[in-house]
């Protein structure tokens, strides 16, 4: 089996098996579930639902996140105990959500 057909075939067994995905993380749009993928990188999902309320109530789309300076965002972080590493500058951090 080719790598094409590896691909069509794992493709094809979850379209099967796990028709519906779902995720434990809460979102309200597309652009929150990227954030609050991006974050649960760095805990568990459970933690993020805890911190990704308040982290919306400030930032709820895209636009609002992308005019906000990177400290603002992991001070909201931080507030909600949620301990973030600062390794994306804020050039990479717009460029990645306005890129989605």
């Amino acid at each position: 089996m080719n790598k094409k057909e590896r691909y069509a075939y794992i493709l094809e067994f979850f379209r099967r098996e796990m028709p519906e995905v779902q995720t434990e993380l809460e979102f309200g749009s597309v652009f929150q579930l990227l954030v609050a993928v991006i974050l649960s990188a760095q805990c568990t999902d459970k933690r993020i639902n805890q911190v990704t309320p308040e982290l919306f109530r400030h930032y709820p789309d895209a636009a609002s996140m992308a005019q906000a300076d990177v400290d603002d965002i992991l001070e909201v972080c931080t507030e909600q105990n949620l301990k973030l590493e600062k390794k994306i500058q804020r050039e990479e951090w717009v460029s990645l959500l306005l890129s989605k």
